[in-house]
């Protein structure tokens, strides 16, 4: 992290990627499952896969954006007793272990349970880079939110969709800091065989609208995906098909989830793009 108005970690990430000519690749799994332990050798099975961004789910009781595959991680992680004092813990050790930034990736009422300025200064303590809260619109954010993260150096990451105006859009990124993540279709998360046909053409027509990068997730699954969407974005977010890994593999995971970031990661390692203009 870094002083406001300075240069970030995840700043780092992507002004790295952007001299790469290649977009960022940012893997999501939920902290929790099967358990805190497991979530922690995940995330050094991401960092050595070749994450170049983490995104870390805060297990919720009503995750009302997500899709099945990651309703039942939630599930999971409930029962085996992650609390978010539980998530902050561990995601301390990693950051003694493991440079990748990490950000949360969170609905807001444990945010809110627990006190917003509580909340941001302990995930701060404890090495968060930023935070998603995903049913926070960027409307309802300006005052105590941004506030508290702001003063202790966490990123705000906001979402935008398919669905949102140029207005909603601007507005987003004016509070954002680190990147903007657009939902690459409406409904919820969970990977599919093909993406949306009109995909492409509106992440670039979002693009050209946001100051910060552009990072795309919902739905991207496979090396295929990664590679479509990675030409025109500017990250590349995977999680149901890694947190399905984790289902399959529970404790075991780690190593199956090192291959699959290491697969679906290289076609951003191997293919260049144009800069963007």
């Amino acid at each position: 992290m870094s002083g406001l108005g300075g240069t970030s970690e995840i700043d780092r990430v992507f002004d790295s990627c952007r001299a790469l000519r290649r977009a960022a690749f940012v893997p999501y799994v939920t902290a929790g499952d099967p358990d805190l332990e497991t979530t922690l050798e995940l995330i050094g099975a991401l960092a050595d896969g070749g994450a170049d961004l983490i995104e870390l789910g805060v297990p919720f009781s009503d995750p009302i954006a997500d899709g099945p595959v990651n309703q039942r991680a939630a599930v999971r992680a409930l029962a085996s007793g992650t609390t978010l004092s539980g998530v902050l813990r561990m995601v301390s050790s990693a950051r003694q272990r493991w440079s990748v930034p990490i950000v949360l990736f969170t609905y807001f009422n444990p945010i809110l349970a627990r006190g917003v300025a509580h909340f941001a200064s302990q995930a701060a303590a404890s090495g968060v880079d930023g935070v998603l809260t995903l049913d926070l619109p960027p409307e309802e954010a300006s005052g105590e939110y941004i506030d508290a993260l702001r003063a202790n150096e966490l990123a705000t990451v906001f979402l935008v969709a398919p669905t949102s105006t140029r207005a909603r859009i601007r507005r987003a990124d004016e509070l954002t800091r680190g990147f903007v993540y657009y939902v690459a279709r409406t409904g919820v998360t969970g990977d599919r065989r093909e993406l949306a046909p009109e995909l492409l053409k509106q992440v670039k027509a979002v693009r050209r609208k946001v100051r910060h990068p552009l990072a795309v997730g919902f739905g991207i699954s496979t090396p295929e995906h990664v590679a479509e969407v990675g030409s025109v974005a500017d990250g590349v977010v995977v999680g149901s098909a890694l947190v399905r890994l984790v289902e399959e593999h529970g404790r075991d995971a780690a190593g199956p989830v090192a291959e699959a970031v290491r697969r679906l990661s290289e076609p951003l390692r191997t293919a260049r793009r144009g800069r963007r203009s």
